[in-house]
């Protein structure tokens, strides 16, 4: 959450940083500032709201120099104003910040106690007092920035600038994710990759306990311990047009569409379609070792939970290993029972999400092998598990996750097809099958993608409803979750998924002409059952919603409204039906006017606990 961007070069500062605010929009905000050292000291701007205010802020008087940093900020300490924002400077320290100081309030009392005065609300400002507290004691400025991240506990990205160094930038990271951009003859640092790529593609992902100096010129990186090192350079492969609306009206309508371009990019290196294989040169493990797992623990947040909820069926049904699903909040509190025979498969697009990291940590710990499945390259997740699947889904911008959800259902699928063979479990012929039917999977979910139109004219239907229920079972019931999910986190309509055979457990109460309740309802083992709670719905009044086959009649005939489905073999099934549920989703925001792409108080990483 939050978005820091900052820059150090021969340029002038206030432009690339507005630019790059503008390229972190999506991760959500509620303020937003910059601060830009240059000849006639350090000028700072801050506003509430969205850019569009701290730009026409700027425009009256732009802050002239070639060092700055900016932020955009999602409220944690303190309500969203134009005192809490950042930038927040004490004497000649400004500073931003990603993350949450969790010791703020004792800093805080007894930096009041020595005299301090505070500004704001935040427990940013803490830093800026601390640094400068050192200062005055005598210390040097590296010095300083070293005892303040000593003393403070929590989760951080910090970027300073020091009006007495005009031609500094002093960053560090701790569990809250900082990339460093390197240019030509010039320095970028930023939250996450999309904010430079228009400058540089150069980038190295900075650790945590990482001190980074730039200076013009040259940089430096010092470990926790003060020590020099080297961290790997990587050339990032995205273009600045991936991270582009290319067109269309929201990012989220955009990455909806390149769902089938984003599924072939999963999965077309990894296969050997003839041989029956899938090739997963990240699995580091011998087929011995794998042979000895006992259980497989997954872990994630969100709608990665979703994804990790289809994936236990997956696993289960082709593995036959006992496969637990966690929630990353809930996994770091309790004490699981995993061991060395146990594989933990963390699930994050963005690599940095808090719960499931600390899930990851907490797994290896007690001796299992760890396997994150991401889409960030470079991501926390990526770098610390023992290896890591990249679902090459390309810059998710919206909020709201859509193929990052269909391409680690195929990473799912994949390592499921990869360890079923050398289990014993599935045969070489058995894995072909398979494989053949996945490479159809693109042209399925096109063939959805293709009701555009008509899921519009659905959704105009059931724009003005209050309250939304989705109904699947088995592998379906993850997907009827997610399509809530998607519902309520852009349109802001209360939506409830819930296990079909589930409904006269309660929900059944809700059922009135006034209620639409979305069935999954494709052919599958369980079709019989879902045409009862079909049955059930329809003599309550309730307004059906069906995705079925488009020759699946007696379906049909029950229900006010279908969106008809490809015929999709039952494992591949969630991928294809998940599709046409974000677009209800979206188009029914879109009708309603909301921030499809920045639906309030949603970030896009959930970088703090």
């Amino acid at each position: 959450m939050c978005g820091i961007i900052g820059y150090l070069g021969p340029q002038e500062a206030t432009p690339i940083i507005l630019d790059g605010l503008k390229r972190l929009e999506y991760r959500g905000y509620d303020s937003a500032g910059l601060a830009v050292l240059g000849p006639d000291g350090l000028a700072i701007r801050r506003a509430l709201g969205k850019l569009r205010e701290l730009d026409k802020l700027v425009a009256q008087d732009p802050p002239q120099g070639r060092t700055g940093i900016g932020h955009t900020r999602w409220a944690t300490h303190g309500p969203p104003s134009e005192n809490n924002a950042h930038p927040h400077q004490v004497g000649d320290i400004a500073v931003v910040h990603n993350g949450i100081i969790e010791n703020y309030l004792e800093l805080k009392e007894k930096l009041l106690r020595e005299g301090h005065r505070f500004a704001s609300e935040t427990d940013t400002e803490i830093v800026s007092h601390l640094i400068v507290k050192h200062l005055s004691a005598g210390a040097d400025y590296l010095a300083a920035v070293r005892h303040t991240l000593r003393e403070i506990r929590g989760s951080y990205a910090l970027v300073l600038v020091n009006a007495r160094e005009p031609r500094m930038l002093v960053a560090a990271r701790k569990e809250s994710p900082l990339i460093l951009g390197l240019g030509d003859g010039e320095y970028f640092l930023a939250s996450d990759i999309p904010a430079i790529l228009p400058y540089t593609r150069r980038v190295i992902f900075l650790e945590d306990h990482d001190l980074v100096v730039l200076r013009d010129g040259e940089f430096g990186i010092w470990d926790r311990d003060g020590r020099t090192c080297r961290r790997a350079e990587h050339q990032i492969t995205w273009s600045p047009a991936m991270a582009e609306k290319a067109g269309y009206k929201h990012f989220m309508q955009k990455e909806i569409f390149e769902q089938p371009r984003a599924l072939i990019d999963t999965f077309r290196s990894r296969i050997l379609q003839n041989e029956g294989q899938v090739v997963l040169p990240e699995i580091p493990w011998n087929d011995a070792e794998l042979g000895d797992i006992g259980k497989i623990f997954l872990v994630a947040c969100g709608t990665s939970f979703h994804a990790a909820m289809v994936g236990k069926h997956l696993l289960e049904s082709l593995c036959r290993l006992p496969v637990e699903v966690d929630l990353g909040s809930e996994f770091r509190y309790r004490d699981p029972l995993v061991d060395d025979r146990t594989l933990l498969i963390t699930i994050s697009q963005s690599g940095e999400t808090a719960d499931t990291r600390a899930g990851l940590q907490a797994g290896k710990e007690r001796g299992a092998r760890t396997l994150g499945i991401v889409n960030a390259v470079g991501s926390s997740i990526a770098r610390e598990a023992d290896a890591v699947f990249y679902t090459h889904a390309g810059p998710e911008i919206g909020v709201a996750s859509t193929k990052a959800f269909t391409t680690q259902l195929v990473a799912l699928y994949l390592i499921a097809l990869y360890l079923a063979p050398r289990l014993g479990r599935m045969t070489a012929a058995e894995v072909r099958g398979r494989l053949n039917e996945l490479v159809k999977l693109p042209t399925w979910v096109q063939e959805t993608l293709d009701l555009d139109a008509r899921i519009r004219e659905t959704a105009r239907s059931y724009m003005h409803a209050h309250n939304f229920l989705y109904l699947g079972r088995g592998l379906h019931y993850p997907i009827a979750l997610e399509g809530a999910l998607k519902l309520k986190e852009i349109s802001y309509i209360h939506a409830e998924g819930y296990a079909a055979g589930e409904m006269k457990h309660g929900p059944i109460a809700l059922i009135d002409r006034n209620m639409p309740v979305v069935v999954l309802a494709p052919r599958s083992p369980v079709l019989e059952k879902v045409q009862g709670n079909l049955e059930e719905v329809a003599a309550r009044g309730g307004r059906l919603i069906a995705l079925t086959e488009a020759d699946n009649y007696q379906v049909q005939e029950r229900v006010e409204s279908v969106i008809p489905v490809p015929a999709a073999p039952l494992d591949l099934s969630p991928i294809v039906l998940v599709a046409p549920l974000q677009l209800l989703a979206y188009h029914i925001a879109d009708l309603r006017g909301t921030d499809v792409d920045q639906p309030r108080n949603l970030a896009k990483s959930v970088t703090v606990e």
